[in-house]
C-alpha cells in the first residue's frame, strides 16, 4: 500500500477506532469518473472532497461524484460574497488541510475545517472516498462518512 495511504488509514483508526478497506487501482482515480470506472460503481456514489476557500478560510466540501459545486451556494451558506469563494491553492490545501490535490480525503484533515457533505450521497449505501492518493479509495456507508467528518448535510451543489 502507497504510505499516503497506509498514513490515511492509520489516521482514520487513530482518530475514530475504524478500520477501512482501502483498494488501490494504477490506472488512478484521480476524477471521479475514473474513481467510479476503477470500482465499478455509479459517478454519483464518488465522495469528492473539494477544497475551496471562503475569505480567508478553506472548507471542505464533499460533494457527489455527479454534482458540481455551486460557489454562489457555499458564499450564501458562509455569508460571504460570492465572488470570495474559489478553488483553494495546492499549497494551502496541503500545508492545510495535509492532503493533496486527487487524494484529499474526507476525513482526517490535518487541522479542523468546517465540512459540508452533500445529502445526494446520502441516498446510496456505499459511497467511495479518496484515501489519501489519486490511486486510492475506500468504501463507505455514507451516514457513516458524514458522522465522522463532523459534515454538515448542506446542498451546496449545482
Amino acid at each position: 500500500m502507497h504510505q499516503r495511504a497506509e498514513t490515511f488509514c492509520e489516521n482514520a483508526h487513530e482518530r475514530y477506532g475504524i478500520e477501512l478497506d482501502v483498494v488501490e487501482f494504477p490506472e488512478g482515480t484521480k476524477t471521479a469518473a475514473d474513481a467510479a470506472a476503477a470500482v465499478g460503481c455509479e459517478v454519483a456514489q464518488i465522495a469528492s472532497s473539494i477544497v475551496l476557500a471562503v475569505d480567508d478560510e478553506l472548507i471542505v466540501a464533499v460533494t457527489s461524484g455527479a454534482n458540481r459545486v455551486d460557489m454562489d451556494a457555499v458564499a450564501s451558506k458562509f455569508d460571504a460574497p460570492g465572488s470570495s469563494v474559489s478553488m483553494a491553492d495546492p499549497d494551502r490545501i496541503k500545508s492545510v488541510v495535509g492532503w493533496s490535490i486527487g487524494g484529499v480525503p474526507p476525513l482526517c484533515h490535518e487541522t479542523d475545517v468546517p465540512t459540508l457533505f452533500d445529502p445526494t450521497l446520502l441516498t446510496y449505501e456505499t459511497v467511495y472516498g479518496a484515501a489519501g492518493t489519486p490511486n486510492a479509495v475506500f468504501p463507505i456507508d455514507p451516514e457513516a462518512l458524514r458522522s465522522l467528518a463532523d459534515a454538515e448535510a448542506v446542498d451546496v451543489t449545482e
